[in-house]
């Protein structure tokens, strides 16, 4: 059977847990054929980003147009976008309709604290968003307001779904739950908490990234909105499990995309 295909738009990460590469496991460990448009190179490892060069948005045009052109793509998850013009590029495209059940990862900051993007880029693309999938940091800098407990997440994804996107994840890695991991899902006239026992590790470097591309992959494969999402949390939570103990790098290290040690 010809497997579907998803599209990545995001920043390279040279370390390989997260951008496009993280990306392009989460597809093909979930039976997804990816392909990518780079917005940006970086150089970047388990303990921080170095150094990051946006590409021009001609460039970023081209290889939208040479991927679309050609492959059936079934859905599309962004991530760091880098500039207002990048981001712009890519909307145009959301504007024509070229981009199906697209996932908004709203890439600002690295887990290293590195900011990548901008907030003037990421809200160029919300309106066109399927679904958003901020963290909390994200979630403050798009709303302007602090988003550090359950109940401020919930207030956060209400406030950004009411601006544009059909559904927003606020994902809660970070916020202290009592030894749970809880996402807030908005969308469709409701919320809904997605609750998952927290994994310490500190391997967790492209969590964000890994999540929002098992979303895109479930909206290609014709789920709904929150059974993608509940399907890509247990993925991520699988992932961090199977990374708990790795030796990857000194600093914040890659998840198990592929199951390896589950």
């Amino acid at each position: 059977m010809t497997p579907r295909t998803v599209l990545s738009i995001a920043g390279s990460d040279s370390g390989a847990g997260a951008g496009i590469q993280a990306d392009l496991k989460v597809f093909a460990a979930l039976g997804a054929y990816g392909t990518s448009v780079v917005t940006a190179v970086t150089a970047q490892n388990t303990r921080g980003v170095d150094a990051v060069l946006p590409l021009p948005p001609q460039t970023v045009r081209d290889q939208l147009d040479s991927v679309l052109g050609d492959f059936a793509v079934r859905a599309v998850k962004t991530g760091m976008l880098g500039t207002p013009a990048v981001a712009e590029a890519v909307a145009g495209a959301a504007r024509d309709g070229r981009l199906p059940h697209l996932v908004v990862d709203p890439v600002l900051v690295a887990t290293s604290g590195h900011r990548l993007g901008v907030v003037a880029a990421v809200e160029r693309l919300l309106p066109y968003a399927e679904v958003a999938t901020p963290n909390c940091a994200e979630a403050a800098a798009l709303t302007g307001r602090p988003v550090t407990t359950v109940e401020e997440m919930v207030a956060a994804a209400e406030a950004l779904a009411a601006g544009g996107p059909a559904h927003v994840v606020v994902t809660g890695g970070d916020v202290d739950a009592a030894g749970e991991s809880v996402d807030v899902l908005v969308g469709g006239g409701s919320t809904t908490l997605l609750r998952a026992p927290r994994v310490s590790t500190r391997h967790n470097h492209g969590t964000g990234c890994s999540f929002s591309a098992a979303v895109a992959v479930r909206l290609a494969a014709g789920d709904p909105v929150p059974m993608a999402v509940a399907a890509a949390k247990e993925y991520v939570t699988r992932a961090l499990t199977g990374a708990r103990d790795w030796e990857l790098g000194a600093g914040r290290g890659p998840l198990d995309h592929f199951g390896w040690s589950c």
